[in-house]
């Protein structure tokens, strides 16, 4: 079973498929992370050809060899990583990536345009959807120190780039399942979610 989630950043996405993913038996993978490492490797001075990223379990993440899992989430990689996102050899070598994880097994898999381009044939496809305001609101909750307004316009410019890129823009898939998250809780998201991928396997 492979389950696409789609959204821009801070939507939920990341919870939702750590949820689904321990309730179905799937490997989650947070693509975003791995745009994350890329910009990191390329932040230290690392040409893009000598840059390697391993996925590990659980949800370990490596720039050649290094464990960097917990260096990823700062807001100098927030928009480092979307500024790569629209590079084509980037995209390209890790697409191929993202597809050679998903083989095999079941997965959630989560990003920008998993439903798009990377799990086209994904058997459940998601896209959640959130006000910038928000987001802001949720991504300061997660980072104690972040100022709202700045947080704010940092999500406006990725918006801004993530949907109007000419590669994968930030888009949902055409027969993806869109979820309106700004008023409900996770549990309802998560809740939905579930509802709609026990219909789908039941439809096996």
């Amino acid at each position: 079973m492979k389950i696409a989630i789609d959204g821009p950043a801070a939507s939920g996405k990341t919870s939702l498929g750590r949820a689904l993913a321990e309730r179905f038996g799937c490997r989650f993978i947070e693509t975003g992370k791995m745009y994350r490492a890329v910009a990191l490797g390329l932040l230290r001075g690392l040409p893009l050809d000598a840059v390697v990223i391993d996925v590990a379990e659980p949800e370990r993440f490596l720039l050649n060899g290094e464990d960097v899992t917990d260096l990823l989430h700062t807001r100098e990689l927030d928009q480092a990583s979307s500024e790569v996102g629209t590079r084509p050899d980037v995209r390209a070598r890790l697409v191929e990536l993202q597809r050679r994880i998903a083989a095999g097994v079941d997965v959630v898999m989560e990003g920008r345009d998993i439903g798009t381009v990377v799990l086209p044939d994904a058997d459940v496809k998601l896209f959640l959807r959130a006000s910038p305001d928000v987001r802001a609101r949720r991504r300061v909750d997660q980072r104690a120190g972040d100022d709202l307004e700045r947080t704010l316009r940092d999500l406006v410019v990725r918006d801004r780039r993530d949907s109007t890129r000419t590669i994968a823009p930030l888009n949902p898939a055409s027969d993806a399942t869109i979820i309106d998250t700004d008023r409900k809780t996770l549990a309802e998201v998560i809740s939905e979610a579930a509802d709609l991928v026990k219909e789908r396997l039941q439809g096996h």
